[in-house]
């Protein structure tokens, strides 16, 4: 049990987060063993987020006091809170593909709004930047490959 120096000390790094933060992923991470969540936390850490594991009271707290108008008390279970300087489609990825939590939702800060578990699950699914422009490249290209193919038929046969 926490004393009230040590809560306001957790409120106040809540804080200091969200005011770095562009977007917040909830998850429920119960029955999920240590080993799994300290490896998760390391997937979150490499895409330039933190997950911390704040009582839904502090947090509300947290969030009034950062002027964010959302209860997480509105969540049953357990709420690990993955907070990010990066939009929310960039942690939703890592936060979807780790199959022990249940994603319960999200908070988009940019649009200051609350995102659901859907939702959120759909952004995950999305491949990487990167591989989005590949297939445009190649969505593109495509054409041109076929028309090129054309006309070297076509020269080889009057040649």
């Amino acid at each position: 049990m926490l004393n009230k120096k040590e809560k306001g000390e957790v409120i106040d790094s809540a804080i200091a987060d969200i005011a770095k933060a562009r977007s917040i992923v909830f998850i429920d991470f119960t029955g999920v063993k240590t080993g799994d969540l300290n490896a998760f936390r390391k997937s979150v850490r490499t895409v330039g987020g933190k997950m911390t594991v704040i009582k839904k009271k502090l947090l509300r707290v947290a969030f009034e006091k950062a002027g964010i108008d959302m209860d997480p008390e509105i969540f049953e279970s357990q709420v690990g809170t993955i907070i990010s300087s990066e939009e929310l489609y960039i942690v939703a990825a890592p936060a979807y593909k780790f199959a022990a939590a249940k994603i319960l939702g999200g908070y988009d800060l940019d649009a200051k709004r609350f995102v659901s578990a859907e939702e959120v699950e759909l952004l995950g699914k999305l491949p990487s930047r990167e591989v989005l422009i590949s297939q445009v490249v190649g969505m593109v290209a495509a054409p041109l490959r076929s028309f090129m193919y054309v006309l070297k038929e076509r020269a080889n046969k009057i040649a």
